[in-house]
């Protein structure tokens, strides 16, 4: 049985329910014989090497409180990864000198939903900037996102987009529909110009450090935070003693520099400055500290704070409730016991896959002995549910159609059989735990879920086999639904929910019948919440399922996390190396160097990308070598790997290599040419890039040779990624373009 995990639900409300991704551009009319790659040219190599000069605000908040203070506008710019005017946008129009002094007399914020760096801030709680934007985190460039779209947006996620907004919040302009980049630049020009306000020249001159410290504006901020980080033990102390004194107004970042750097003084004063600290950033920084181990009494003090803000932010309830919950012993399931009892040699695993139809003949033999018994009839309940649960598809549309049939037939006998032993008095934990899963199986979740929270309770730690398995993982999905629906409600919730889902998973987690996605959800609500416990979950998890996808998609994200593409790197490389390993680890390790390559490539690192490619492409060679067959699977993301170098071959203007990488692409599987990478793009994008680059060089060969190789890719090389079907809503046949 598989039970779908419940936390990206959680997530998305916690969020604001927002989508993972912009709508491409939408378009009016285009001009005769213009294409997007002339209109919006590419930024090359030395266009990304330049900084972003725009000066981003760190948060709506801020920024409105700045706008009010001087009386600015406010400029919101929306932009997308791997959309072609967005990329022209952030590689060459925010780096140039010219065009940030239009943006000057703004307030600017930019909202952008894809992340470009692993993580927002180092071991030492500074700041990462975002390599595409500038000046502010992914985080905030992420978290500007929903409410941009909440309050100006209309429901169209479109980029890019720049919306300016006056003091009372009001919109002057809304530009997106265009195909001249002159008129969004007079657009933002002429929005001073025509302005009725007109803002004083603000004159900062001498100001106290307090005021310094209390300003909103990035400037402001960033330069505390240098004086802080090049300071020495002294200043540090004198800089987080003024911040201390701003009480509930203490600097936020400030507060994140001192607690994670090497003065555990500082850091313990940093923390009490947290539990006074009314910035909603508090919030994010007391989750973070959490993920720590820290004494009991700290960490009480620092989940008592959230309740402050616990009025505003759903965030802050949950986080508290959550982590009072983790803390707490209060359980449905008694797992000192079940511990004690699957570490006994006693304990079976009751029936697998090769037994249920053999112990289901058995029952029915019993069974014809005692027609009316409700034992008997309970046992044939079950064995025709296991027996369900265990029937495999088999191979062909027709045989799984049978399957169907059987796997309906057995079902439709263990309701009427638990249901017969019902009415002839049988109870207890197994006759809910066969209706829970029956109802799970057939689509009455609820039903499931409230049966589950019925019967697991009364479950006995030495209740064997599948059948409480399968209880146990539709009790924790069952509270995890449940804590959603409150969150979503805006309810209160008990904390024991949280212990529950905890203790369920920890059980299964040593359960004989436990399976990968046990662990994979288990780590999922445990690191959403920031608990200490999470890492040793995953890491159990994948040293008793080595070849798990959801264990090692979880596991990548965590080392770029915590240690960036050196990390995932190097933890691949000894993962390959080591005895014993499974057949699947190249294929884990090639994934995980596309991964470790689309990170360096997000940050313009252009030779780290194509050797982590190249390498990445070695692994699924490797992989098809092992296990004997060129799978789909390798050959795709073998393509994708070239699609990739290809992208950065174009950026730094190889252009010739690109085309070789391309066609190298094209030859291994060409379906996998509408395949949207990490990035957010495709590799007829990147064809289709190139052709431009290479007709606008001259290499009228090269032009050529991608006519033909596009003319020749098969239907489904041409299907658009997602975010364009929704905006166009139909595919796009480029054979013809030129």
């Amino acid at each position: 049985m598989m039970i779908r995990p419940l936390i990206p639900s959680l997530l998305a409300v916690l969020s604001g329910g927002v989508a993972t991704g912009l709508l491409a551009q939408e378009t009016g009319p285009r001009p005769a014989g213009l294409v997007p790659e002339r209109m919006w040219p590419a930024p090359t190599a030395a266009d990304w090497a330049k900084p972003t000069i725009i000066q981003w605000q760190r948060t709506w908040a801020d920024a409105v409180r700045l706008s009010q203070e001087t009386k600015k506008p406010i400029l919101v710019c929306v932009n997308m990864d791997g959309e072609i005017a967005s990329e022209h946008y952030a590689g060459i129009r925010y780096r140039d000198p010219e065009v940030a002094k239009l943006y000057e007399p703004y307030v600017c914020v930019t909202a952008s939903v894809y992340r470009h760096n692993p993580r927002d801030y180092d071991d030492e709680g500074r700041r990462i900037p975002c390599p595409r934007l500038g000046c502010i985190t992914c985080g905030e460039h992420i978290a500007m996102e929903p409410i941009i779209y909440e309050k100006f947006l209309d429901g169209k996620r479109i980029s890019p987009r720049h919306i300016m907004v006056e003091l009372d919040g009001s919109e002057s302009y809304d530009v997106y529909h265009t195909w001249d980049v002159q008129s969004v630049l007079d657009s933002i020009d002429n929005g001073i110009k025509n302005r009725k306000i007109q803002p004083a020249p603000i004159v900062k001159g001498d100001r106290s450090l307090l005021e310094k410290l209390a300003s909103v504006d990035s400037i402001d901020r960033e330069e505390i935070e240098r004086t802080f980080t090049k300071g020495n033990a002294e200043q540090k102390r004198a800089l987080l003693d003024a911040a201390l004194e701003l009480g509930d107004q203490a600097p936020v970042e400030l507060l994140r520099l001192a607690a994670y750097g090497l003065d555990p003084q500082l850091a313990e004063r940093a923390r009490e400055g947290m539990t006074i600290a009314k910035d909603p950033g508090t919030v994010d920084l007391i989750a973070d500290t959490l993920r720590a181990r820290l004494p009991k009494a700290e960490r009480e003090k620092l989940v008592a704070a959230l309740d402050k803000f616990a009025g505003d932010s759903t965030r802050a309830r949950t986080l508290a409730t959550a982590h009072r919950g983790l803390a707490g012993q209060r359980s449905a399931i008694d797992t000192k016991k079940w511990q004690s009892v699957l570490e006994g040699a006693a304990y079976t695993g009751a029936f697998t896959a090769g037994r249920a139809a053999t112990v289901a003949t058995a029952r029915d033999e019993a069974l014809k002995k005692k027609p009316e018994d409700p034992g008997a009839l309970l046992d044939v309940a079950e064995a025709s549910l296991l027996q369900a649960l265990s029937t495999l598809d088999g191979t062909g549309p027709g045989a799984r159609r049978r399957a169907e049939r059987y796997r309906r037939m057995l079902l439709q006998d263990a309701f009427r059989k638990v249901e017969k032993a019902r009415k002839a008095g049988a109870e207890g934990w197994r006759v809910a735990a066969i209706r829970a899963v029956l109802a799970q199986r057939t689509g009455r979740t609820r039903l499931a879920h409230n049966l589950a929270i019925e019967a697991a309770p009364e479950l006995p730690p030495d209740a064997p086999g599948q059948l409480a398995m399968e209880l146990l993982a539709l009790f924790a999905a069952a509270r995890q639904e449940a804590i959603v629906a409150a969150v979503r409600q805006k309810r209160e919730w008990p904390p024991e929910w949280t212990t529950d889902v905890h203790a369920a998973y920890a059980v299964l987690g040593k359960h004989p019948l436990g399976r990968d996605t046990h662990a994979a959800y288990h780590y999922d609500f445990l690191n959403f919440f920031g608990t200490p416990q999470s890492a040793a979950v995953l890491d159990r998890g994948l040293k008793r399922f080595p070849g798990s996808a959801l264990l090692h998609d979880r596991h990548r994200a965590r080392l770029l996390k915590q240690g960036g593409p050196a990390a995932v790197t190097a933890d691949y490389d000894r993962r390959v190396q080591a005895a014993g390993a499974p057949e699947t680890i190249h294929w884990f390790a090639g994934y995980a160097l596309l991964v470790v390559a689309e990170a360096h490539r997000g940050q313009n690192r252009s030779a780290e990308a194509i050797a982590a490619y190249e390498r990445a492409a070695d692994h699924f060679r490797k992989y098809q070598e092992v296990t004997q067959t060129a799978a789909t699977d390798s050959t795709h993301y073998l393509a994708v790997a070239h699609h990739g170098i290809c992208a950065v071959k174009v950026r730094y203007g190889d252009l010739q290599g690109a085309w070789r990488a391309m066609r190298t692409a094209f030859d291994i599987n060409p379906a996998a040419t509408s395949a949207v990478d990490g990035l957010s793009r495709t590799g007829l994008q990147t064809a289709d890039e190139l052709r431009a680059r290479a007709n606008e060089a001259g290499l009228e060969d090269v032009v050529a040779e991608i006519d033909a190789a596009l003319e020749a890719l098969p239907d489904e090389a041409y299907v658009l990624p997602e975010y364009e079907q929704l905006s166009q809503g139909h595919r796009l046949d480029r054979r013809r373009r030129k």
